[in-house]
């Protein structure tokens, strides 16, 4: 009987964590730049001395998705999109560099310029950009930076700096668990890639797959619980045999 619970203790748990990965996709279906994440099951045989008679299940999750998501317009100039698997890099808060297919871009007070949760924004040398006093931003399709400056009598623009593009090999991405994008390749060249400005990419997250998933997992872990209640009833009716003995 024990052996019986526990497997079904350990589905039910398992279950729980693959609800939560389902659940983090749906709650970022609206969020610019968010990859899914992959989510699967597995066998796990017990190990240890003696014949490996018991398996549990276990949740994994193996990959991430990361195929493009759709494309939509805003119209603001410093809103980009990358194209053709290129990535835009920008700085994580621990100073790692992470990559990105969108980002709506910000100027702060000090002129660095950030995306819209903070994060600096890298230049082909890798370094963090800083903008001038000016009177407009424009993005170029190569990823050039050009600037207006504040005091200028004309509207002629000024090539300031460029985005760092690259193009990586997409099985060397991993997201990792603060939910950024970083690759496991060192030193990526600076690529010919096309950015596409006053348009951001959604989420590739289908709310309608999801959706179906939480509830194929909502009558798994039912299952899992109906094993537990049987695993109840047997083990009360063993001990009834046993009393009347």
């Amino acid at each position: 009987m024990n052996r019986m619970l526990y497997i079904s203790m350990s589905g039910a748990k398992e279950v729980m964590l693959s609800q939560a990965n389902t659940a983090n996709n749906l709650a970022n279906a609206n969020t610019d730049g968010f990859k899914k994440d992959f989510n699967e099951f597995r066998a796990q045989h017990v190990e240890g001395p003696g014949w490996n008679s018991r398996a549990y299940s276990l949740d994994e999750r193996p990959a991430t998705d990361f195929t493009a998501g759709p494309i939509k317009v805003t119209g603001r100039d410093m809103d980009i999109v990358t194209k053709e698997n290129g990535f835009l890099m920008i700085q994580a808060p621990d100073g790692t560099d992470a990559l990105t297919r969108t980002a709506s871009m910000q100027i702060t007070a000090n002129g660095d310029l950030v995306d819209v949760h903070g994060n600096p924004i890298l230049n082909e040398g890798g370094a963090p950009i800083n903008i001038p006093p000016a009177r407009g931003i424009h993005i170029g399709d190569d990823g050039t930076i050009s600037f207006i400056p504040a005091d200028s009598p004309s509207n002629e623009l000024v090539v300031l700096d460029r985005l760092r593009l690259v193009k990586p090999d997409l099985k060397q991405l991993e997201k990792g668990l603060d939910g950024f994008i970083r690759t496991k390749q060192e030193d990526l060249p600076q690529a010919d890639v096309k950015v596409v400005s006053g348009a951001l990419e959604g989420s590739n997250v289908n709310t309608i797959e999801a959706l179906t998933n939480m509830i194929e997992l909502s009558r798994k872990y039912e299952m899992q619980i109906k094993m537990m209640q049987t695993t109840k009833r047997h083990a009360q009716a063993s001990d009834k045999l046993l009393s009347m003995r």
